[in-house]
């Protein structure tokens, strides 16, 4: 089983943060711009800073030629296509036609499709019953926070495909973050930079060519745009890789559920949100499913600082 160290946790706080964060900003920003081009600007400002970086670090992108740089460079394209393109807009599209909360269960499930493909394809990250307890027991808080709005039906057209369209995107990250700890040993800033690269130059052009350059963007909206290009997307990619490079797929999957606690209690402390009924009860069952899945790794964190 992969050693978590304390940093690593650190990093899964941190990303947590940005993440919920996310949702809040996205608000704002949908305020003047559509949902693709929300996207495609996250996506371009997340590569621009990523590539910033890396050539600042004199290290740039990963080689293009020479010993194993083709297999580095499909293994970047598959994260530019699974971490970010093809999820990215699977969710600005289904969430136009299925209830808000949806998406949300759905990316809550990422953790329980992340176990199976990890124990058969990542050395190391064997499954067993308590880690699977563990994570249904995380996944059952999200879905108390979140509450049965979360499967109620809109009454769209495309409800049923844009339900399918949500799962998809969650397969999605979980292919994702395999591919990316299974990737050759590389820069991670690099690594990071190129997946994230790949996977604006796949979404942006589809953007602009569907909606067009806003011939205005209020001020509000732009601000929120910087934040969620630099920090939610940027910044987090780069975390992102090192946490699964260096803790496993599975630890990185307990991001998915602190996301949507930040997401509330931000929205709550900012944008003047009711609390819900329920969240002591979500958040009980959220961090029993934690310690359940990560008992192994809290023990030797705990007796190591107890050493110290």
């Amino acid at each position: 089983m992969t050693p978590i160290s304390p940093i690593n946790w650190v990093r899964l706080f941190i990303l947590g943060a940005m993440l919920g964060a996310a949702f809040m900003f996205t608000k704002l920003a949908l305020e003047g711009v559509g949902p693709r081009l929300v996207v495609a600007a996250r996506l371009g400002l997340g590569a621009a800073l990523l590539l910033g970086i890396a050539y600042a670090r004199g290290t740039g992108l990963p080689p293009m030629r020479g010993k194993r740089a083709g297999i580095v460079w499909a293994f970047a394209l598959g994260m530019g296509i699974f971490t970010n393109a093809l999820p990215f807009f699977l969710l600005s599209w289904s969430q136009q036609f299925v209830a808000s909360g949806f998406a949300g269960v759905c990316m809550a499930v990422v953790p329980l499709l992340i176990l199976p493909l990890a124990h058969f394809l990542v050395p190391g990250e064997r499954m067993n019953l308590r880690r699977l307890i563990g994570f249904m027991i995380g996944t059952a808080g999200v879905i108390v926070l979140i509450g049965p709005s979360a499967f109620a039906a809109t009454g769209a057209e495309f409800e049923l495909t844009a339900r399918i369209g949500c799962i998809a995107a969650a397969f999605c990250y979980a292919i994702g973050a395999i591919l990316t700890r299974l990737c050759p040993d590389v820069d991670m800033i690099s690594l990071a930079a190129a997946a994230l690269t790949i996977g604006a130059v796949l979404f942006v052009p589809y953007a602009l060519a569907v909606d067009g350059i806003p011939a205005s963007v209020p001020a509000t909206s732009l601000l929120a745009l910087l934040y969620l290009g630099t920090l939610p997307t940027g910044m987090a990619q780069l975390l992102l890789v090192k946490v699964i490079r260096s803790a496993g797929p599975v630890f990185m999957s307990l991001l998915n559920y602190q996301v949507p606690l930040w997401s509330m209690m931000l929205g709550i402390a900012f944008l003047g949100e009711e609390l819900p009924p329920n969240i002591y009860w979500a958040l009980l069952l959220i961090l029993f499913g934690l310690a359940l899945s990560q008992a192994s790794a809290l023990r030797r964190l705990f007796s190591g600082r107890r050493r110290a």
